[in-house]
């Protein structure tokens, strides 16, 4: 069971930078980099929405389940 974090392909779609978007939701560009890399274990839903949020996207496009 794998969870993929595809925000890195999101980021390029809507052409924004991470650090962009680390300021734009209020978070420190290495807790971002941490979600990018799939390395985190949890994500608020409030990060998680203003994620959404700012990139016009929904969470699916973020979040994939791969067996």
């Amino acid at each position: 069971m794998a969870i993929i974090v595809n925000l890195d392909i999101m980021l390029a779609k809507r052409k924004v930078k991470s650090k962009e978007l680390a300021e734009a939701i209020g978070i420190t560009q290495a807790n971002l980099s941490i979600l990018k890399s799939g390395k985190a274990k949890a994500i608020r839903f409030t990060t998680l929405s203003a994620i959404c949020k700012e990139l016009n996207c929904q969470p699916s496009d973020i979040l994939e389940y791969k067996e």
